[in-house]
């Protein structure tokens, strides 16, 4: 089974690149981020036409989250994270899938900081860490999928003294994260390739792309009972240098069926055309 997460930044100016990507990848379930469409305007014909039904929360002109499954439709779980019902933000969708839950989030960006923006990111921060908690409880598989906007180590950088004082990289934020992952967590990407530069981000600005100056923001966080079953992961890197692309990449795990050995190996690349 292939899981997959993708920014899409903007899901209908860019439905050609993601289609075009869930033909040639052929994941079985997908996490959307940044969907920038309230629920009215969510391409669900087309979504269904390539094959996958859909849960999505969106919100106008910004955030939203979905949830793809191909072949049938998700059984939305939770809509929004709980601990604060004053937060009207559409950031995170939850569904059972095949036995599991799939948490698909976007965390918040906290930029500029300091200020209120990042004050609510270690809010939601804390928030989703106290639900991923009660998930643990269940002593059930889950997986935390998304758009993490966090960088959680020196390795997921380009040029770490660049982003010293960026709210992807303050160390208050990365230590909220470690905290959470601390919980009992595979970091997905790093329990396979431990030592290797990896990036799922590449600005805009400044030739980020053609420079290969990237961030590490996408993240797969597993319980232990999904932990058992990865197998392996990959970046589809090629997919950011496409026309009119999302300044993210698509990012994807694969899981066995049994319990397979968690291996440490060099990190898979799908070649497109």
């Amino acid at each position: 089974m292939k899981v997959a997460t993708f920014n899409v930044n903007g899901i209908n100016g860019r439905l050609p690149v993601l289609l075009r990507w869930l033909e040639e990848a052929q994941p079985d379930i997908v996490c959307l981020q940044e969907l920038k469409a309230p629920d009215a305007r969510f391409p669900k014909k087309e979504i269904e036409n390539a094959g996958y039904g859909a849960i999505w929360h969106g919100q106008k002109a910004w955030n939203g989250v979905a949830i793809l499954c191909r072949g049938r439709e998700p059984i939305e779980t939770r809509r929004g994270l709980p601990g604060d019902l004053g937060d009207d933000q559409s950031r995170y969708l939850e569904a059972a899938i095949d036995g599991m839950l799939v948490g698909c989030l976007y965390l918040p960006n906290g930029n500029p900081a300091p200020g209120p923006k990042l004050t609510y990111k270690i809010r939601w921060l804390e928030r989703l860490t106290g639900y991923a908690s009660e998930l643990l409880d269940l002593d059930v598989p889950v997986i935390l999928v998304g758009d993490f906007n966090v960088i959680p180590t020196d390795l997921d950088v380009y040029n770490p003294a660049r982003w010293r004082k960026d709210a992807l990289f303050l160390p208050e934020v990365r230590d909220a994260f470690h905290a959470l992952a601390g919980q009992g967590w595979t970091d997905a990407m790093r329990a396979l390739y431990p030592d290797e530069r990896i990036y799922t981000f590449w600005d805009y600005l400044r030739n980020a792309w053609g420079r290969d100056a990237g961030l590490r923001l996408d993240h797969f966080l597993l319980s232990s009972q999904i932990t058992k079953r990865l197998v392996t992961a990959g970046v589809d890197r090629d997919v950011r240098g496409w026309e009119k692309a999302s300044d993210h990449a698509p990012v994807w795990i694969e899981l066995s069926a049994p319990a397979v050995p968690l291996r440490r190996q060099r990190l898979s690349t799908r070649k497109g055309s």
